[in-house]
């Protein structure tokens, strides 16, 4: 007898605006953080490897949980000058951020994965955007603090979609900003919920 597939679909992440992504998209989703403490990303050499590994440590707290689910995790990092840009820690780290990033192009990447219970198939992708920084002013960066939407988003900003005033989206996807790369996703799921 075959085994039932998967129909739940578990976001192993706090995230609001992964949430708001699949609910755009027309997902029926529970969520389910990880709580995983996220590595800084000092000395990282490697930022594909590293943000596959986050990703897949989160969705390996989640998964023990459910029995037939498959549970999506995602982790996004800026990477500018060879280093990673995480999460500020605070509202000088962000400021930090933000001077370094002003008027110069860096890299949002993002890595995905997909962990189908009960049979612990995993399917893992990793992908890049472009993002311009608008040239701020420390007066601008100032009044972009005070927004306090830097919290919790790598690279101390969150992107507001395509007429976003301090970012633009130059290759890649917004929604791989966001933090979740749905085009990739809505080609990837179906498939990978009816395969095994």
């Amino acid at each position: 007898m075959a085994e039932r597939q998967p129909s739940r679909l578990i976001l192993a992440s706090a995230s609001w605006g992964r949430r708001q992504l699949l609910e755009q998209a027309g997902y029926h989703f529970e969520v389910s953080p990880s709580h995983v403490d996220e590595p800084t990303g000092e000395g990282i050499k490697d930022i594909r490897g590293f943000v596959q590994h986050v990703s897949w440590l989160k969705a390996a707290a989640v998964a023990p949980h459910f029995e037939n689910a498959i549970i999506l995790a995602a982790d996004s990092v800026g990477w500018i000058d060879g280093q990673v840009i995480a999460k500020p820690a605070d509202r000088d780290d962000a400021r930090r951020i933000l001077r370094l990033l002003r008027g110069r192009d860096h890299e949002l990447w993002t890595g995905v994965i997909l962990w189908r219970r009960p049979d612990n198939i995993q399917l893992a992708w990793q992908e890049c955007s472009r993002v311009a920084f608008k040239a701020l002013g420390d007066h601008e960066i100032e009044t972009y603090l005070e927004t306090r939407m830097w919290e919790g988003c790598s690279g101390a900003y969150a992107v507001q979609g395509l007429d976003d005033p301090y970012v633009r989206v130059v290759e890649g996807t917004v929604s791989n900003v966001v933090g979740l790369p749905i085009e990739t996703l809505e080609k990837l799921l179906g498939d990978f919920r009816l395969q095994g």
